[in-house]
């Protein structure tokens, strides 16, 4: 696309003038050494055609949050009755449950951690194997494994529930190597406060 105009162009044309390149990205100048006119494109001819501005319409990236918080919202449907069947089982508050399983995978139930933490619970394989699941990627399995952990964990604590999350967390060697209190690791500390928060504590 090509604009003409002449020399003189105030900031208000120019705007104008620029908005017509909304599907474009660069804008150059070009002025004709004869009649003085001056032409505004994004195709510029040869290397006479001068860049004046770089980028000026920048797309927004379409924002996943909302996709995100959808598909979540589908998976806590989804998964609230094992969940629930699981924090029964178990002695849990199924608040409690679900607020760790946000807090680990967000319902997803293929979540694999750089460390190799699988499913919607997390589980290592040796938390796996310490609690009878023998297939981590099985949402049920996995649900009530990390649940009987959990509870594990707050009987070991006496129903103090940040350090029973913390030790879900760290391992419940470290909470105790620190005089049962929160290791003080900062990704255990937020683990630690995001659960609360989901929890409503």
């Amino acid at each position: 696309m090509r604009i003409k105009s002449s020399t003189f162009i105030t900031a208000i044309s120019f705007s104008l003038l620029i908005s017509s390149f909304a599907s474009k990205a660069d804008i150059y100048k070009y002025v004709d050494p004869n009649s003085g006119q001056v032409i505004y494109t994004d195709e510029p001819q040869n290397s006479q055609y001068k860049l004046i501005i770089k980028s000026i319409i920048r797309y927004k990236k379409k924002k996943s949050g909302n996709k995100g918080f959808a598909a979540m919202s589908k998976n806590k449907k989804k998964f609230s009755p094992i969940i629930n069947t699981a924090a029964a089982k178990h002695s849990l508050d199924p608040r409690l449950l679900h607020a760790v399983i946000r807090a680990e995978s967000a319902y997803n139930p293929n979540a694999v951690s750089h460390k190799g933490a699988v499913g919607l619970m997390q589980l290592m394989p040796q938390t796996a194997k310490r609690f009878g699941v023998k297939d981590r990627e099985n949402p049920t399995e996995n649900i009530n494994g990390g649940a009987r952990y959990l509870s594990e964990l707050l009987k070991m604590f006496e129903s103090d529930i940040k350090l029973a999350v913390a030790a879900y967390n760290a391992g419940e060697h470290n909470v105790i190597k620190y005089g049962n209190k929160i290791p003080p690791f900062n990704e255990t500390r937020h683990y630690v406060a995001k659960v609360m928060k989901f929890y409503g504590r």
